[in-house]
């Protein structure tokens, strides 16, 4: 999955690495970029359950943990290559970058009826961590080759009868459907994803409850909050 060059951020869990030729991006990708971008947009993902226990040894604290490891980890990283001359932080960071169209791009995943991208390997269980532009030589990735799409094969969409807001009883996905339901009190959903429980592919790099809990409480109040903006506004 990775070579000798990223052995450092497979080490902390980042076991996902991407390297894009920034002049060779497709457009759309490119404008979202600063124009004085540096050579290469390094995109780091996380497979698998390995990177919250990394983390929980890392004893790292804070509002946002899994950002600030994150940073930390990839920065540490960065220093280390000699080639190394300028760094811009896409992710986290203020700028706003397409990551799952990154993630395509990279051959990471198919869509999926729940809307988090299914690998025929490692299923939902992936997340994207950072994203950084730097001036590096590192080999460019080829894309990765996936098969078929694992929900093409699935039968009975077990994810589409586990979802209690019906998000994918239409024809898509029902955010509003989705929201509503978690917002309410006493929601199934509001620390998890039934749905995406429910998908098979994968599960052997299904995250332990406790990493499924604190991120969807994270996404929870961030869901929360802009609610309530909008309400105000």
């Amino acid at each position: 999955m990775s070579s000798p060059a990223f052995a450092a951020l497979d080490a902390a869990g980042l076991n996902l690495q991407a390297v894009f030729d920034v002049a060779t991006l497709p457009a759309d990708v490119r404008a979202g970029l600063p124009r004085t971008a540096p050579r290469q947009l390094i995109l780091v993902g996380h497979a698998g359950p390995g990177f919250w226990r990394a983390l929980l040894q890392s004893n790292t604290t804070g509002a946002h943990p899994m950002d600030d490891f994150s940073r930390h980890v990839v920065a540490a990283w960065l220093a280390g290559l000699t080639d190394m001359a300028d760094v811009h932080w896409l992710y986290p960071g203020e700028t706003a970058v397409g990551l799952q169209r990154l993630g395509q791009l990279a051959g990471w995943h198919h869509d999926s009826p729940f809307k988090v991208g299914v690998h025929p390997g490692w299923g939902s269980w992936f997340a994207y961590r950072a994203a950084v532009l730097a001036d590096t030589h590192l080999p460019i990735t080829p894309r990765a080759e996936l098969l078929v799409s694992p929900c093409q094969s699935c039968e009975g969409t077990p994810c589409v009868s586990a979802c209690p807001a019906r998000a994918m009883d239409g024809d898509g996905f029902s955010l509003p459907a989705c929201l509503a339901n978690r917002t309410r009190p006493d929601s199934s959903c509001a620390t998890t994803c039934l749905a995406r429980l429910a998908c098979p592919v994968g599960t052997q790099f299904r995250y332990p409850p406790e990493q499924i809990e604190h991120m969807y409480s994270h996404s929870l109040a961030m869901i929360r909050a802009h609610l309530k903006q909008t309400s105000e506004t």
